[in-house]
C-alpha cells in the first residue's frame, strides 16, 4: 500500500499532468475558443431543431420535385436566421426522372403481393404488366459470368444481402449490383433485373437508389426488393419449381425535360483572410421516400449549426467558413460538379474541407488528406480530439467524402471523420429516413465536432497544401 507522502506526490503528479494538454501546440487562445464552442454544441440542440424544421416544414426532397425547390427557399432563410453574414445560391440543370407507380408480385408457382422500389434512372413497362421466368444469381460477379443469351425473355435476380459494418464498407460491396445489374442482365438477354435491397433491415420496405445504363444496351426495368421479400423470392426458387415474376410500373424512367437546380451557400465571412475559405458540406437534396431526416438531414443540421455557432463569436475566425449544401447528390453530385466549374479559378482559395453523409453514431476516427508540413498541425487537433474517443488516422489520403470529393479532386485539402455507420443502412433510402431515427446524443458529439474542425482550421495560419 502507498503511504500518504507517496500518494499527494501521484496526486500532485496526475494533476499537472492534466493541467498540461498534450495539443499544447495549439494557440492557447484558439484552444479557449474551442472549448467554448465544443462546449455549446455538447449542450444545445441547435442541429436537432435544424433537421426537425426540414423534415416538418419541407420533408422529401427528390430533384425536380416541389419539395426540393421549397428546400432551396427554406435553407436560405435558415441561413440567414443562423447568423450567416452571405447567403446565396447557385443554379443549374440536370434532367428529370420521375418514380410513377409499381406493383409487383410472385406470380407462379407460389402467388405473393411484393414490396419493392424502382431504381432511380430506370425505365417502366409503360404501365404494361411484364411477367417472365426468374432466374437468381447470388453475386453481381455471378451474373457478370452468365453466357450471353442465357437469360433471354427472362428476370435476373441478384440475392447478395449487405452485411453490416460499423464503416459503412458493406454498402460498397452491394452497391454495384445496384448500379451497373441492369445492363449487364440485359447484355445477357433480360427482360428486367431485380435485386435484394442495398441495406441492412429486415424491415417490408425497399432502398431505392441511383442506377445507370451502358450506352448501346437495351435499357430494362430495375427494381429493388425488400429484403423479407428477396428472401421470399430466394425460399420460392429452393422449391425446384420455375418461378415467374410479375411487374406493372407507369410513368417511370427519364423524361427528357431539363430542371434547376440550386447549391445553397452561406458563409460567415473571415477577420484577416476572408478570400480564403474553409467549406463544411451536405446535400440538400433527397430521395422521394421518407423525410430525409438521415441522409443527409444529419448533415444539414450539423453544419448549419456549427456555422451558427462561428457566427456568434465575437470575433470571427481569421479565414471564411462557408456551408456548402450541394444541390442533386443523389443523381451523381450534379451540384458539387457545377460548384467545381463556377469556382475554379478560385479553387486554390479552399483551403480545407469536410462533408457529413454517412452515419448516425459517434466519430471514432478522422484521417487528413493534407501536405507533409501541414501534418504536425493536425495531429495537433487530433490530439484536442482524442478526448472524445476519436482517433487519428495516419493514412492522410482524404479528399473529402460525397460531394466534398469533386473539390478534393481538384486539390482543396480535406479531413474525412468517419462515424459509427452501423444502423445507418437501415434507414438509407427508404420510407423510414425519418427525424425519430436521429440519434440525438451523437448528433451533439459530432455537430461539436465539425464546430471545433472549422474553427482551427479557419483561425490558422497554416498551409494545409503544403
Amino acid at each position: 500500500m502507498l503511504n500518504c507522502y507517496k500518494l499527494k506526490s501521484l496526486s500532485l503528479l496526475l494533476a499537472a499532468s492534466v493541467s498540461f494538454p498534450i495539443y499544447a501546440a495549439l494557440p492557447e487562445s484558439q484552444v479557449e475558443t474551442l472549448d467554448m464552442l465544443k462546449t455549446q454544441a455538447l449542450n444545445d440542440d441547435t442541429a436537432y431543431q435544424i433537421i426537425e424544421s426540414l423534415t416538418t416544414e419541407v420533408g422529401a426532397r427528390m430533384v425536380g420535385t416541389e419539395g426540393e425547390a421549397r428546400s432551396v427557399e427554406w435553407a436560405m432563410q435558415k441561413m440567414k436566421s443562423l447568423g450567416f453574414d452571405k447567403v446565396w445560391k447557385e443554379e443549374s440543370e440536370v434532367t428529370l426522372w420521375s418514380r410513377g407507380s409499381l406493383k409487383l408480385e410472385i406470380a407462379a408457382p407460389f402467388p405473393h403481393p411484393v414490396v419493392g422500389l424502382t431504381l432511380g434512372g430506370s425505365v417502366g413497362t409503360n404501365g404494361e404488366t411484364l411477367t417472365a421466368e426468374v432466374v437468381e444469381f447470388n453475386t453481381l460477379e455471378a451474373l457478370k459470368a452468365a453466357k450471353k443469351g442465357s437469360l433471354e425473355g427472362k428476370i435476373a435476380f441478384v440475392s447478395y444481402r449487405m452485411e453490416r459494418h460499423e464503416d459503412g464498407h458493406g454498402y460498397g460491396e452491394a452497391v454495384g449490383a445496384r448500379v451497373a445489374g441492369a445492363s449487364i442482365a440485359a447484355d445477357k438477354g433480360a427482360v428486367a433485373f431485380l435485386l435484394r435491397s442495398v441495406g441492412t433491415d429486415t424491415n417490408r420496405f425497399a432502398h431505392t437508389g441511383v442506377m445507370h445504363y451502358e450506352e448501346n444496351v437495351k435499357k430494362i426495368p430495375a427494381i429493388a426488393l425488400s429484403n423479407p421479400d428477396a428472401d421470399l423470392l430466394v425460399n420460392s426458387l429452393q422449391r425446384g419449381k420455375p418461378v415467374t415474376f410479375s411487374i406493372n410500373s407507369t410513368a417511370s424512367g427519364p423524361t427528357n425535360e431539363t430542371v434547376t437546380i440550386a447549391n445553397v451557400i452561406g458563409e460567415v465571412t473571415g477577420s484577416e483572410q476572408p478570400q480564403e475559405v474553409v467549406t463544411l458540406g451536405a446535400h440538400l437534396d433527397s430521395w422521394d421516400v421518407g423525410t430525409g431526416a438521415i441522409d443527409d438531414g444529419i448533415g444539414i443540421g450539423i453544419t448549419l449549426a456549427a456555422g451558427h455557432y462561428i457566427a456568434q463569436l465575437p470575433q470571427a475566425p481569421k479565414r471564411s467558413v462557408r456551408v456548402i449544401l450541394f444541390a442533386a447528390e443523389e443523381i451523381g453530385l450534379a451540384g458539387a460538379k457545377d460548384y467545381v466549374v463556377k469556382h475554379k479559378e478560385e479553387m486554390d482559395q479552399h483551403v480545407m474541407g469536410a462533408e457529413w453523409d454517412f452515419g448516425n453514431g459517434n466519430i471514432y476516427s478522422m484521417e487528413p488528406g493534407v501536405g507533409p508540413e501541414a501534418l504536425a498541425s493536425i495531429r495537433d487537433f487530433a490530439d484536442y480530439l482524442a478526448p472524445m474517443g476519436i482517433a487519428y488516422s495516419s493514412k492522410n489520403s482524404a479528399k473529402g467524402q460525397s460531394d466534398m470529393s469533386a473539390l478534393g479532386n481538384e486539390g482543396q485539402p480535406a479531413v474525412n471523420f468517419d462515424p459509427d455507420g452501423s444502423d445507418y443502412f437501415d434507414y438509407h433510402h427508404t420510407k423510414n429516413d425519418t427525424l425519430d431515427k436521429v440519434n440525438q446524443a451523437a448528433l451533439k458529439n459530432n455537430t461539436a465536432v465539425y464546430t471545433a474542425f472549422a474553427y482551427y482550421a479557419a483561425d490558422s495560419n497554416v498551409n494545409f497544401r503544403k
